[in-house]
């Protein structure tokens, strides 16, 4: 039988389970957020063009590619502070806190994206939006619920 898994196990290359890929999948995360937050910032209509092409395959409304600046102030600080805890999951395994604050920033963000999607305007990169923000918001409540229980 498998021993279970140790809060100590969280920080161990070699622990068994996804809690021994806990530092590397985080800092992944990091990573992730760092490059999509730049291509927003960076080539925000790009980005909504590809995402209009590939809603036309689907029957979907293309949303429009002129971004205020307003809305790439609030993304861009958006990503950075997701960035920023992915970043200290990696960094400080133990702290149960970080995966907890970027539950609830990526639901927030899955929720408000179906709202829009369903009441707004049902636009592809909405609906994307808000399934990707929603698995990555359940997979750090279940690393926060998984280290809490470890380290109270």
């Amino acid at each position: 039988m498998a021993s279970p898994i140790r809060i100590d196990d969280v920080s161990d290359p070699g622990s068994p389970g996804i809690m021994g890929y806990y530092r590397s999948l985080s800092l992944g995360a990091a990573a992730a957020f760092f490059l999509t937050g730049t291509a927003f910032l960076l080539i925000p209509s790009g980005v909504l063009a590809f995402f209009n092409r590939v809603s036309r395959g689907f029957g979907m409304q293309p949303t429009g590619v002129e971004v205020p600046g307003l809305y790439l102030a609030l993304t861009g600080g958006y990503m950075y502070a997701v960035t920023v805890l992915a970043f200290q999951m990696a960094r400080n395994p133990r702290n149960w806190v970080f995966p907890f604050l970027l539950a609830q920033a990526k639901a927030a963000s899955s929720f408000f994206s179906f709202i829009l999607c369903v009441f707004s305007q049902p636009a592809l990169i909405l609906l994307a939006n808000s399934v990707v923000d929603g698995l990555i918001a359940a997979a750090a409540f279940v690393f926060y619920r998984k280290i809490k229980s470890m380290n109270p």
